[in-house]
């Protein structure tokens, strides 16, 4: 039997949601039987929201690096000694600097194949703003430390799955990042992502428009006519099989978005808000184009609610085993293509 999946797990803002729902996640047993987690932060700060939620018969097994793991454990590793004052639900440098305490050792071990997987509790993006740490998100900070040219903030549920072509920028500078090229490049993400983390065999991609009414012919903004349809007709000619531009608010109120397998919006709001709506608390982030595997729950640190034993876990557990998922799906992928034959006749079988 093989070993199971180790799935890394950052802690994020020590004073927000983070440790909550790890916990909670962490606390039934019976999800090891899938997969094995090491936690990167510190029992003492585990125990202090362990405690804050009231919840009692649960800890950590303390290991130094992901091969001690016990596989019938929640793992933690101890990124540092040093007591920390925990001020729940405040925004303070001290939330920034443990988080990204934590996700340094995460990404180290990710990089160097000692986890398989690594799943991110929420940060914040102006605390954890420090030396080592200068981007706009995780997926900015992990497209750097995995070298990777390009990443697509690819949004997961049972219902939607939909990626941005520009993700943590401001509004004002939206319209003069869309390019053609991005567009084709992301699209190019997608279809792969879809094929070998989702096992769709033909991907069908929506692609939104950039202004209202995808431009209503020229009436409202040239984007959409001089950018974008030039770009899904060179896409579709690279083999990627896509439509649009669709008008963003009809698309989602028309349900049209459930007649295909993904979809491109243009920028980070345009997706993430009916994203939300539709996914409902079980929304996945997930970081398409790097050579490892990343996800995260499509909440932030939710500093309102900490500590108050309110906080669902739901969207932090379809993250881990979405993770999961995408690992054996990536495995089996590449066994199949080191037995081509194999592969046809699965392949033959899903068309």
């Amino acid at each position: 039997m093989s070993e199971k999946i180790k799935i890394g797990i950052t802690i994020g803002d020590v004073n927000g949601i983070g440790l909550e729902v790890i916990i909670k996640s962490l606390v039934d047993s019976r999800v090891l039987e899938y997969f094995t987690p090491i936690v990167y932060g510190s029992t003492k700060v585990a125990s202090f929201h362990r405690k804050a939620i009231g919840i009692q018969d649960f800890s950590f097994n303390v290991i130094s690096s992901p091969e001690q793991a016990n596989s019938k454990r929640p793992n933690m590793i101890n990124c540092w000694q040093e007591d920390v004052k925990i001020t729940l639900g405040e925004q303070n440098e001290v939330g920034g600097k443990y988080a990204f305490l934590s996700l340094e050792r995460a990404v180290e071990d990710l990089n160097a194949g000692k986890i398989d997987a690594l799943v991110t509790a929420p940060i914040n993006k102006h605390n954890i703003q420090q030396d080592g740490f200068e981007f706009p998100g995780h997926t900015e900070y992990l497209q750097a430390k995995t070298a990777s040219e390009d990443v697509l903030m690819f949004m997961i549920s049972d219902e939607l799955r939909i990626g941005v072509v520009t993700g943590h920028i401001p509004v004002k500078e939206i319209a003069a990042n869309i390019t053609q090229e991005s567009i084709v490049e992301k699209l190019k993400m997608m279809n792969q992502s879809l094929r070998t983390d989702f096992w769709i065999q033909k991907p069908k991609i929506a692609v939104l428009g950039l202004n209202p009414h995808a431009g209503d012919n020229g009436l409202i903004g040239t984007e959409d006519d001089e950018i974008i349809r030039p770009a899904i007709e060179k896409a579709t000619q690279e083999g990627v099989f896509c439509f649009g531009p669709y008008p963003a608010d009809g698309f989602f109120a028309s349900d049209t978005y459930t007649k295909f397998d993904g979809v491109l919006a243009m920028y980070h709001d345009q997706g993430l808000i009916p994203f939300k709506h539709i996914a409902s608390r079980k929304g996945v982030n997930f970081t398409a184009g790097l050579p490892v595997v990343r996800t995260s729950p499509d909440h932030g640190t939710g500093y309102d609610i900490a500590g108050k034993n309110i906080a669902s876990h739901e969207s932090f557990m379809e993250a881990i085993f979405t993770a999961v998922h995408i690992v054996n799906r990536r495995r089996e992928q590449a066994e199949l293509s080191a037995n081509p034959l194999a592969f046809r006749r699965l392949s033959r079988d899903r068309d």
